[in-house]
């Protein structure tokens, strides 16, 4: 299907379970990897994303096999990987890009690793550079800096420091992170400039915890790997729902309550949950959305002045710690009362598009006025949303967050509604699930 044409949506209101989260399934399964033993993940997220992982791993030696339910079976390989010798295609998976070269470079064998076109330009030069630090063999097959990648054998040095920059993307320190306990010997990771993202890293540390490697922190500027650090399997682990997707259901429910719609509650996620997009609940609240929370789930509405009005809050924020979840807040923007102001969200433009820029031109298409900034997005909403036909990148979060305008009564057709197969395949019958008929 080359487009989908979303007619208005009057009202939404309803459950919507969540996917697990694309952030903690390709982890888990990295570290089910490399650890000993069998390990039993439940709840995977069944998408693009974890689909090339899974593909990687088998070529990487790895067996795995599906169990009952949603369930995988990983048998580890207690170490580095077995195969000396793989070629790897990671599409536009940025996270088994960056962490599977920081593991293969301690891996002594020849791994290529490409991706599409965009991978091609996404930056992964500083996680090579702090790989070289450590002795690592990498050379680029093209554009320095930036994928795809040759790794070669070479005689890593074990222990001691090495440092990486944070301000581009948390990836970076996310690879090393998983990497170094294969060394066992105790290395500090020192970060060079503000690390962005900082709630992605503490579900690196979390996980990492649950494999039995606990990981001592300074601030967020070092990061210590402790000494005989080795890989544990936990038996059987739980994937949480995706944060980042809730946003969109939420959203929609602190939106439809403007003219009489929601609640929507999203199951999966809550106040137990190790994922920073959690925060995008507080993002509503300062919107003027009612928001109730269990352990595992998260309910959404407008707030009663917000509904008497007919129009949420406008805002100026800074996003930094939830870059994913800041989309969704973008186009909430078009809801409110006055510009809002997105800040601190450079990291946008190294996702799977540019983000900030195709954000500002789809945002235009509705009738927004928009000022874009290096790292910011002001968002000022029109009288009237104008339906659009919105581009969507190839990226999946432009589909998802560009749908809720359909709750402004206007016609939105998304192209390449596919895309959204990279972490939620289902999300389309999702939103038509709490949809009024």
């Amino acid at each position: 299907m080359d487009h989908l044409d979303l007619a208005p949506i009057r009202k939404v209101r309803g459950t919507v379970r969540l996917p697990g989260s694309k952030s903690i399934s390709n982890r888990i399964l990295l570290l089910a990897a490399l650890a000993g033993g069998e390990t039993i993940v439940r709840d995977v997220l069944e998408a693009d994303d974890t689909q090339l992982m899974l593909e990687a791993l088998r070529k990487l030696g790895v067996d795995w096999k599906k169990g009952g339910g949603a369930a995988l079976r990983v048998r580890g390989a207690g170490g580095i990987f077995p195969a000396k010798k793989a070629d790897l295609n990671l599409g536009n998976a940025g996270t088994a890009f960056r962490s599977l070269t920081a593991v293969l470079a301690f891996c002594g064998g020849e791994y290529r690793l490409s991706g599409v076109a965009r991978m091609d330009e996404r930056p992964i030069g500083d996680l090579v550079e702090a790989l070289r630090q450590l002795g690592a063999n990498i050379d680029y097959l093209g554009k320095n800096g930036y994928p795809p990648l040759v790794i070669r054998p070479a005689a890593i040095r074990a222990g001691g420091t090495v440092s990486v920059r944070g301000d581009v993307s948390s990836q970076f320190l996310t690879g090393l992170l998983l990497a170094l306990p294969l060394t066992g010997a105790k290395t500090v990771i020192a970060v060079e400039g503000e690390l962005i993202s900082k709630p992605y890293v503490e579900i690196t540390l979390n996980m990492l915890r649950r494999f039995g490697v606990a990981v001592e922190r300074d601030g967020w500027k070092t990061f210590t790997i402790p000494a005989g650090a080795r890989y544990a399997n936990p038996s059987e682990i739980f994937v949480e729902g995706d944060a980042s997707s809730a946003s969109y259901f939420l959203a929609a429910g602190a939106i439809s309550g403007l003219s009489g719609g929601g609640p929507v509650r999203v199951e999966g996620v809550g106040r137990s949950s190790i994922q920073g997009d959690v925060r995008f609940a507080e993002t509503l609240e300062r919107m003027g959305a009612q928001i109730a929370m269990g352990e595992n789930w998260i309910e959404a509405k407008a707030g009663a002045e917000a509904a008497k009005r007919g129009k949420l809050k406008a805002i100026d924020a800074d996003f930094n710690h939830i870059p994913d979840a800041a989309m969704t807040a973008a186009v909430a923007a078009l809801f409110a009362d006055g510009a809002s102001t997105l800040r601190n969200i450079g990291s946008w433009r190294v996702k799977e598009t540019d983000r900030i820029a195709a954000m500002a031109t789809e945002l235009r298409k509705l009738g927004a006025t928009i000022e874009e900034g290096g790292d910011s997005l002001r968002i000022e909403p029109p009288a009237r949303l104008r339906g659009a036909t919105i581009d969507t990148y190839d990226d999946h979060r432009m589909a998802m967050c560009f749908s809720l305008t359909a709750l402004g009564g206007v016609t939105v057709r998304i192209n390449d509604p596919g895309c959204v197969t990279k972490t939620f395949p289902g999300y389309f019958d999702a939103l038509a699930g709490i949809a009024e008929k």
